[in-house]
């Protein structure tokens, strides 16, 4: 079974290549499992070996379930959060499996649409001006009550916490406040209805269609990885609509898992199922190779 997976894996592939390579413009819809693929887990030794003090305090189990933690201090709020930051966007490198990307795609037509926060396509050298993060960023801050629509950079503030917390606390004095009313600050993830779209999210935005505009009537890939079912209206509904409505649009998917195309543009669709890193290494020898 594993072998035939591994054969019809190979020749999806191929066509992958392909398809790529011919293309005019490229769509990378990208999501949760990305990251994971790149190394970058959200429980397991990553978690543990990270936040021992807190999972012995709090009963912590991973660091998805982590962040809806109800603390009763700020200060035991932000002991946590900026370690969770700084271990998530700050201390850290450019996963495998994102570099493997970035060579792959690098001097075509490109632009990254991702739900993903953790900076990770900037920092495998993606264009900035290609990406749209649409869920934020884990290096913002802003008013948790969105009293105003700027958002601020946190490293030097997050690496201050971090390195003064003690018993799963932070001073007082490090905590973060508004600017502007006084108020808390927070973190810029959209968890409600006070998440700050600031002016480069919205110039982000209208790039991003400005592309789609652009490269609809030519030969588009939809590149979707890693993306589940707990935001598809963001990439994978509208990535299926698209190939639907745009006759030389092709879809492609590669997850572990959830991998499929609905019957309507299954002829334009190649979906794999499989570690999303070791497919894009691979991938990325085909295509050298034509």
């Amino acid at each position: 079974m594993e072998d035939r997976k591994r054969d019809s894996n190979k020749e999806k592939l191929r066509s992958m290549a392909l398809i790529l390579n011919r293309a005019d413009a490229l769509v990378i819809g990208a999501g949760a499992g990305l990251s994971a693929s790149a190394g970058f887990t959200y429980d397991g030794p990553r978690f543990t070996d990270n936040f021992s003090e807190f999972i012995e305090r709090y009963g912590m189990t991973d660091m998805y379930s982590a962040g809806f933690y109800p603390f009763k201090t700020p200060e035991e709020k932000w002991a946590y959060w900026s370690r969770h930051i700084y271990v998530n966007r700050y201390d850290m490198e450019a996963g495998r499996a994102y570099k493997d990307l970035f060579q792959l795609v690098n001097d075509r037509n490109y632009f990254v649409i991702t739900t993903n926060v953790d900076h990770q396509f900037q920092l495998a050298g993606f264009d900035d001006d290609r990406i749209f993060a649409t869920q934020g960023d884990y290096g913002l801050f802003q008013c948790k009550r969105a009293c105003h629509k700027r958002l601020y950079e946190n490293e030097d503030q997050i690496r201050e916490m971090v390195k003064h917390q003690k018993n799963c606390r932070i001073p007082s004095s490090l905590v973060p406040k508004c600017p502007v009313c006084g108020g808390e600050m927070e973190v810029n993830l959209r968890a409600d209805g006070f998440f700050v779209e600031d002016g480069s999210w919205h110039r982000a935005a209208r790039r991003y269609e400005a592309f789609l505009n652009e490269n609809m009537e030519k030969s588009i890939v939809f590149l979707e990885l890693g993306v589940g079912m707990n935001t598809p209206g963001i990439i994978k509904y509208p990535f299926w609509k698209m190939t639907k409505g745009m006759s030389r649009a092709f879809y492609i998917c590669i997850n572990r898992g959830e991998a499929w195309a609905p019957g309507e543009i299954e002829d334009r669709s190649i979906c794999v199922d499989g570690d999303i890193g070791e497919l894009l290494n691979q991938l990325l020898l085909y295509e050298s190779r034509l």
